[in-house]
């Protein structure tokens, strides 16, 4: 953090919260003003300073008091990788941006075409034919223009993914087939980075955590040169509310990944039916 004057403090507003505790509150623009008066213009430095000064960015005033003034230091000052921006993972971004993720690594080869606006966020009519990485590092910008983005218009395979990931607290696969799963598994694992791996059929969802020394994907898929390309989605489609579901749930993950704190979804599997409001958790037998 840049030296500041020893009289510098964020300018801050009384409030309280919904359970009537007080608080220091910093409003967006005050967070935009000391950005520009003593940070270069980096919003989240602004925050973090503001954050270690006993205020709150409003823009956070409701993550409290799940998370603490601390905690809110550790997603800003946190990066996670979102490997793949269509219906998962433009929800994931969304919301990460929304939490107070410090930096997201925005990863996505493909375009927006028409049979994406039934679930993906990012897309737009008018963004038909257009860099979903892009989009989402736009859409970020738009949300909260502290965090900062990373946008690589590349699809992941074995030469760049140790690359596209790099630096990473966290890995997220928002990918929509089995076999580029393993590929970012092999790279995280090999990067020593957590993943939380996702995927969606119809209303039929499931998520995992692997960390590096777990066994992860082969112990739901079978072994990697056995896998087919697509996974059940290619049969039963992809709905909107589904992926949402899982995204949010990716989110929880990635959120208690970075506070160390929760019960993860580590060497086990939460498989989501929404048809029937059927959540199941297994255990996945580790080989």
């Amino acid at each position: 953090m840049p030296d500041e004057p020893v009289s510098f403090k964020p300018s801050t507003t009384p409030r309280l919260f919904p359970d009537g505790k007080p608080y220091q509150s910093a409003s967006t623009r005050t967070i935009e003003n000391t950005a520009k008066l003593h940070f270069s213009n980096d919003g989240r430095m602004a925050e973090i300073f503001a954050l270690t000064h006993h205020a709150i960015p409003e823009r956070y005033a409701r993550n409290m008091q799940t998370f603490s003034s601390q905690d809110q230091v550790v997603l800003l000052s946190a990066i996670v990788c979102i490997v793949g921006l269509g219906g998962l993972g433009g929800a994931v971004t969304e919301i990460l941006a929304r939490l107070g993720i410090g930096t997201l690594t925005l990863v996505d080869g493909d375009v927006f075409e028409d049979s994406n606006l039934n679930r993906q966020l990012l897309s737009t009519p008018q963004w038909m034919g257009a860099s979903k990485a892009k989009a989402a590092g736009k859409r970020v910008r738009e949300i909260n223009p502290s965090v900062q983005t990373r946008i690589h218009e590349v699809f992941l395979d074995s030469m760049n993914g140790a690359q596209l990931i790099e630096g990473a607290n966290v890995v997220v696969d928002c990918l929509d087939n089995l076999k580029d799963r393993f590929v970012l598994e092999k790279a995280a694992k090999a990067a020593g980075i957590p993943l939380v791996s996702a995927a969606i059929a119809g209303t039929y969802g499931q998520i995992t955590t692997i960390f590096p020394e777990d066994s992860g994907l082969s112990l739901i898929h079978g072994p990697e040169d056995q896998v087919p390309t697509k996974g059940a989605e290619a049969s039963l489609g992809t709905l909107p509310y589904t992926a949402l579901v899982m995204a949010s749930l990716e989110c929880s993950e990635i959120a208690k990944i970075l506070l160390k704190r929760g019960n993860l979804l580590r060497n086990r599997l939460l498989v989501v039916d929404l048809m029937d409001n059927v959540m199941d958790v297994l255990s996945l037998l580790v080989q």
